[in-house]
């Protein structure tokens, strides 16, 4: 039998991370990723073909919710048009699973969140879903000090179990480790340049010349600094949005005060 194991990047945990740190209350959504099976061969001195397999579950990217309870019901049934507006441009197909942030709690699923994970494995075309679960915490009494607990659950024959988890950039891992971890699933760019110069270097596993390699990374980098021009106009536009909102509110405050000493004015008379 395979063993099982869930792969996600620092970058995706501490994404996860931070949006629960931005968040006045608890927070879901759904993961996107791909899911493989690698079959290893290793030698050693008493086997000398041993052939390991290994289920890999590798998580790419997170589509947060903008409140709790949006795609499912309050008996646990899924809404899959909303599940679409959720997923936007993304492929349902490329949904392994969905998450949940609970502040200062157990970390165990609930019997709503359980019911919510049957629902979506007759839902979805990905039968092997997850689910991520991160319990956050407050250390000391000042609140200076958090610990940030997570587990990954999977279900079989509706007996649910925890599945390791490996982060990419943690622990020691050898040179050649990273080679294997696919790019995420919505990288458009990467998949664009890829498809450009695949046809002339890639033949048989084999590269033909590297100056058309270079070429390739040349376009790797060219779609990789749009990108950030693109995260960059679109945090100044949060920036702006948020500076805007704070304004509003400090009016909002000043009105209400306005009104209430006017209120007390009037029955003081």
């Amino acid at each position: 039998m395979a063993d099982s194991s869930v792969r996600v990047s620092g970058i995706v945990l501490a994404s996860l991370m931070f949006q629960h740190c931005n968040s006045d209350s608890d927070v879901e959504g759904l993961i996107l990723g791909e899911i493989k099976h690698e079959e290893r061969t290793t030698i050693s001195d008493s086997h000398i073909d041993h052939i390991h397999f290994e289920h890999i579950i590798d998580i790419q990217k997170h589509i947060p919710c903008h409140k709790l309870n949006n795609f499912y019901s309050g008996v646990g049934e899924v809404n899959l048009d909303i599940m679409r507006q959720i997923l936007s441009d993304n492929k349902q197909e490329n949904v392994i699973g969905w998450y949940r942030q609970r502040r200062n709690t157990d970390q165990q699923m609930t019997f709503r969140e359980k019911v919510v994970h049957e629902n979506l494995k007759k839902a979805l075309p990905n039968p092997e879903i997850i689910f991520l679960l991160l319990t956050p915490s407050e250390l000391t009494s000042l609140g200076s000090t958090h610990r940030m607990e997570y587990a990954v659950f999977r279900s079989h024959s509706r007996r649910f179990k925890t599945v390791p988890v490996l982060v990419n950039n943690l622990g020691m891992l050898e040179q050649q480790a990273y080679w294997k971890f696919s790019a995420p699933c919505s990288a458009a760019g990467y998949e664009r340049a890829i498809q450009q110069h695949k046809s002339r270097f890639f033949l048989n596993g084999s590269l033909k010349e590297v100056n058309k390699v270079n070429g390739m990374n040349d376009s790797l980098q060219f779609e990789l600094q749009t990108a950030c021009t693109h995260v960059e106009e679109s945090e100044r536009l949060v920036q702006k949005l948020l500076a805007d909102v704070t304004t509003l509110r400090k009016t909002i405050s000043k009105k209400r005060r306005l009104a209430l000493g006017k209120v007390s004015l009037f029955t003081l008379f």
